[in-house]
């Protein structure tokens, strides 16, 4: 990533954010510190105070903010917000890259990259896959899905924010992973708040607790790692060898983790849903399978 910093600092390409929260900021004032020639506009014009004290143009219309960059990067809520405010645009994007970083469905962003292409514009998908204050560190990094000539075309520009991952050509990968990753991190993070609530109906505080829970989070990729060459061939070859775990072993923890939290009065939705991948498996006769045969389940529930 450095490599593009020192070719794109001197430049001054114009560059347009639409969307100024603490994702679009930040997005904004890394940009500006390149280098770039840096146009915004929120739907609520004070956000965008700050950069504009940093040096930014502050749009008076979203037609204004769109004229004046070829390269358009978009920070919204969900992708309705996109229709929203450049609906009335529509005949001023002829020419123009727009990146849409926004979250929402597949099936929505393949469908917006069909009205910007029949708009003249072409569309890069984008997933920002970290914090709004790690925009622009080592540590950043975006998938992006769509036409690969367009990413390479504006890579000096988009790496400035994270080292881009590039997933192929269908707009709609790169909000799938976005997704996907997201299930791990606030499935993870439900899992947490909910063991820290276990240990404090026994007078536990939280930071006595999190620690241990924090330590037994971050073992998970030991687990996939552990014996397996590649993580996930396994799976992809649908193997589910139940030599060192099984689904009915699991599937007794997970009994034992509802009980407790019956009897401890906690909310129950994430202790029954991942009860019932075990059930499911089991009543479909896995149960000597490895505990990742759930997965089947998954992937055509009941």
């Amino acid at each position: 990533m450095n490599a593009y910093r020192n070719r794109t600092s001197s430049q001054d390409t114009a560059v347009t954010v639409i969307g100024l929260g603490p994702m679009g900021q930040a997005i904004a004032n890394t940009l500006l510190t390149a280098g770039h020639a840096v146009t915004v506009w929120n739907r609520t014009a004070g956000r965008a105070d700050g950069v504009v004290a940093a040096g930014a143009k502050r749009a008076k219309t979203p037609r204004e903010a769109v004229g004046v960059s070829g390269l358009v990067l978009l920070s919204l809520t969900d992708y309705e917000a996109m229709y929203d405010i450049l609906d009335g645009t529509a005949d001023a994007l002829a020419g123009r890259t727009l990146v849409n970083l926004s979250s929402d469905t597949p099936e929505r962003t393949r469908e917006a990259a069909a009205w910007a292409t029949r708009h003249g514009a072409t569309f890069l998908t984008g997933g920002v896959m970290t914090p709004a204050p790690m925009v622009g560190t080592e540590a950043a990094y975006v998938y992006y899905s769509g036409p690969g000539e367009v990413l390479k075309r504006h890579l000096p520009t988009l790496t400035l924010l994270g080292t881009p991952k590039h997933l192929g050509e269908d707009p709609g990968l790169a909000q799938l992973m976005y997704q996907a990753q997201l299930v791990v991190f606030l499935s993870t993070l439900s899992a947490l708040m909910h063991a820290t609530a276990m240990l404090g109906t026994a007078g536990m505080r939280a930071e006595q607790a999190l620690p241990e829970l924090l330590s037994a989070a971050d073992s998970i990729g030991d687990i996939f790692r552990a014996g397996e060459e590649r993580p996930g061939a396994a799976l992809d070859a649908g193997e589910h060898p139940g030599h060192l775990s099984t689904v009915t072993m699991m599937g007794a923890t997970s009994d034992h983790i509802v009980d407790t939290s019956t009897a401890l009065g906690l909310d129950l939705g994430l202790p029954l849903a991942v009860q019932a991948h075990y059930r499911h498996a089991i009543e479909n006769g896995h149960g000597r399978d490895n505990w990742t045969r759930i997965i089947d389940g998954i992937r055509a529930p009941r």
